[in-house]
């Protein structure tokens, strides 16, 4: 498999592929690449509806620039706890940001819940975000007020009173939870709409079936999230040590079952950049 970036040649056969209707994976398999990279190749530069390989060429060649006159990152072997590989870390998490991107989230949204996440204590400020991923401050503002109307991540002040932004373990319950009362909200609209168009007429039968389709998929949804946090959301049952130097983080969450707290290490190696 080829390895390096991506040459102008394969951006044009990408274009050529989404122009023909192909799938990533299939853009990815004849190209000998990832279907990550096909992927996040494709969202980074306009969407499928509006890449141009020519573009999205000029356009990593100068993001390569950039990155060139910007000074050197700090080592990250020395900032990896519990004897991680540095560069897998690396790829894994933008592998999961990648994933979470094709789930509809924007894609810096989708770089700052993935680097929360895959820290061991789930804790960060917009300082060590910005300075993690290499992008502005403004840039993690803004992703964090938009994860924070999702439910996804919380705020926090530490000891030196200095704003912290959390990951929990049940984010993906919160944010469900989010999504299930934004759809009740659509529902109770979609049953206005019979009254207004007049019952029976087929406009009126359309967005009644559509309510009642919304209102039976998202109790269900709702409800298995409430049965999936009672019955799964556990610490894990063998935690290894804390890394060298680290700190239990401040705000552990209790075990459902054990009363037991799920500590991690609060210091600043994590697993992400």
């Amino acid at each position: 498999m080829p390895g390096g970036r991506l040459t102008q040649q394969e951006r044009r056969q990408i274009a050529l592929g989404l122009a023909d209707g192909l799938a990533y994976a299939e853009i990815a398999r004849r190209l000998d690449r990832p279907t990550s990279t096909v992927t996040r190749e494709v969202l980074r530069n306009g969407g499928p509806t509006a890449y141009r390989a020519d573009l999205a060429h000029r356009a990593t060649e100068h993001r390569a620039h950039r990155r060139k006159q910007a000074a050197p990152r700090e080592p990250r072997a020395s900032a990896q706890p519990y004897g991680r590989d540095a560069e897998a870390v690396r790829a894994y998490e933008e592998e999961f940001a990648t994933v979470i991107m094709t789930s509809g989230m924007p894609l810096m949204m989708s770089r700052v819940l993935a680097c929360l996440t895959l820290t061991d204590s789930g804790s960060l400020t917009a300082p060590e975000l910005a300075q993690r991923l290499q992008v502005s401050p403004a840039s993690v503002s803004k992703a964090i007020a938009f994860l924070d109307s999702q439910g996804m991540v919380r705020r926090e002040r530490d000891e030196r009173r200095r704003e912290r932004y959390i990951v929990d373990d049940d984010i993906w319950y919160q944010s469900m939870m989010v999504s299930a009362r934004a759809t009740a909200r659509l529902v109770d609209t979609a049953r206005q709409g019979v009254g207004v168009l007049g019952p029976g007429t087929p406009a009126a039968v359309r967005v009644e079936n559509v309510a009642r389709f919304l209102d039976f998929v998202s109790e269900g949804i709702a409800r298995a999230a409430e049965q999936a946090r009672d019955i799964l959301h556990a610490a894990p049952e063998s935690a290894p040590a804390s890394a060298p130097g680290s700190t239990p983080a401040s705000g552990a969450r209790p075990d459902a079952s054990s009363g037991a707290a799920s500590d991690g290490p609060a210091g600043r190696g994590s697993g992400c950049d």
